[in-house]
């Protein structure tokens, strides 16, 4: 694990370490820069993210080497790093999900998102965690830490996610992509959970979460029986609001 930087306000943790990047800096991996509040903070396809007091906010970056398996399968592993992290601050784990691509829910409200940007040979990870409150994101639950006990310390859940990232980033360089996709399902909704799935650029496409292919792309099982392999999209729940046209 490596050092832990925090700033009181920036536009972007992950615009941040992109521009350092660009700019040729030797970001060092394993460490991390921790923002109080980000003014331009987003999450996937651009959209605006929640720039909350008291939650967690924050990027690395991973140097990727040739032996590494695909960059986008570490969507996985960031998000079982982030689900390791939070099982011990719960009351009750048991509802602690996670939802293909990046997104972790509690009882089917959003508790936490991932972001992946790519930048040469070096993948920026920017994660968020709503630890004292939450967002208002339209069509979509909610929820905060903070309303399933006390709020936990900012400062020490980045130490335990720190951690827990160096793990999960050893471990999907040493094992691959098969014990990855297993523990990431281990963890996520039940296969048969009704999904809707808004490919990029396309009509929503509705089905049964069936589980992840080795590259760790979404399997869905539509209504004639065949199965449709989602590398892609925005995925809501049954009960979540529907999206329009891509």
């Amino acid at each position: 694990m490596g050092l832990i930087r925090t700033v009181p306000e920036t536009g972007s943790t992950n615009a941040d370490l992109l521009a350092a990047l660009r700019a040729g800096e030797r970001l060092t991996e394993g460490d991390w820069l921790v923002a109080d509040r980000q003014t331009a903070g987003r999450g996937r396809q651009g959209r605006e993210w929640f720039d909350g007091a008291g939650n967690f906010m924050g990027s690395t970056v991973v140097r990727l080497t040739p032996g590494d398996p695909p960059p986008a399968s570490f969507a996985l592993a960031a998000g079982l790093a982030v689900y390791e992290a939070l099982v011990p601050l719960l009351p009750d784990p048991a509802p602690l999900r996670l939802k293909w691509p990046n997104d972790l829910t509690y009882a089917g409200a959003k508790l936490g998102g991932i972001l992946l940007e790519r930048q040469g040979e070096a993948l920026v990870v920017g994660i968020g965690v709503n630890l004292a409150q939450a967002p208002r994101i339209d069509g979509r639950e909610t929820r905060a830490l903070a309303e399933l006990g006390p709020a936990p310390d900012r400062d020490l859940f980045a130490a335990v996610l720190a951690a827990s990232f160096a793990t999960e980033l050893e471990r999907w360089r040493s094992f691959g992509l098969d014990p990855l996709a297993r523990r990431w399902q281990a963890a996520a909704h039940p296969p048969g959970t009704p999904l809707t799935v808004a490919p990029p650029g396309e009509e929503p496409v509705t089905g049964a979460f069936q589980g992840l292919t080795g590259d760790g792309a979404l399997r869905l099982r539509l209504a004639d029986g065949t199965v449709r392999v989602m590398h892609a999209g925005d995925v809501f729940f049954a009960a979540e609001t529907k999206p329009g046209k891509g």
